[in-house]
């Protein structure tokens, strides 16, 4: 079968203004959408440029906007779009544009790094090292499971009102560290989840949950994470 890609172009060493331009490829139904623009690349326009590593969902690589929704290319399949008679891809929404459907990930990376992803401990460290239950594991085994793709903070509505908002990601990493029993900084963490542009910005409106390639539950962890400030400081929530 013959399907039609219609993908958002920009270069702005040499481009005025982003456009999109149309390329025709032969897939068959259970091809990926990774498969059929490397086809087109290769085969096509070695000009376009586009992000991609694993190709099995696992790097986060290949985050992009496919009919709309944000999504890994190498995820979806090319039957999942027959019904539209031609398949728009574009660059996550809400970042600048390198080139392409390549976009700036050091704003998306920095708002992961203020969270403080990795374990802090103020006591002396064991002889061997720091254990958990698996009772306590099973606290964060579903965000642990984040591959920084950036398609929650892609979808995110919030971020199209607030810019300054830390992002579901962020917070997905923020939760992972506030409940690993192996880290000695709940409180400290606690008070950075209780500014402005952390939790409360969050309206629920569940676009980062439905998105996510890895199923975790990102609007649920959200909200567990403001009860535990209402519940641990008191006065201080929203």
């Amino acid at each position: 079968m013959e399907v039609r890609f219609r993908i958002f172009r920009f270069d702005p060493e040499s481009d005025k203004e982003a456009y999109f331009r149309t390329y025709t490829v032969a897939a068959i139904p259970e091809e990926r959408i990774l498969d059929c623009l490397n086809r087109i690349k290769w085969e096509q326009d070695g000009t376009l440029g586009y992000r991609m590593s694993c190709a099995h969902g696992v790097c986060g690589s290949d985050g992009m906007r496919i009919n709309g929704v944000c999504a890994l290319a190498c995820q979806k399949l090319v039957k999942d779009y027959t019904v539209s008679e031609e398949i728009t891809l574009e660059p996550l929404p809400f970042f600048e544009v390198r080139k392409d459907l390549i976009v700036d990930m050091d704003r998306f990376l920095a708002r992961i790094d203020s969270m403080r992803p990795y374990l802090v401990q103020d006591k002396d460290p064991p002889e061997k090292e720091w254990l958990q239950s698996p009772e306590d594991h099973k606290k964060v085994e579903e965000v642990i499971r984040c591959i920084l793709c950036a398609c929650c903070t892609g979808a995110c509505p919030v971020m199209r009102d607030n810019p300054n908002y830390v992002g579901p990601a962020a917070l997905v990493w923020a939760y992972r560290y506030l409940y690993d029993t192996r880290d000695g900084r709940f409180t400290s963490r606690l008070d950075k989840l209780n500014e402005p542009n952390s939790v409360w910005p969050c309206v629920n409106q569940f676009e980062c949950t439905r998105v996510c390639p890895k199923n975790i539950p990102i609007t649920k962890s959200i909200n567990f994470m403001k009860q535990e400030i209402k519940k641990q400081l008191p006065g201080k929530g929203k």
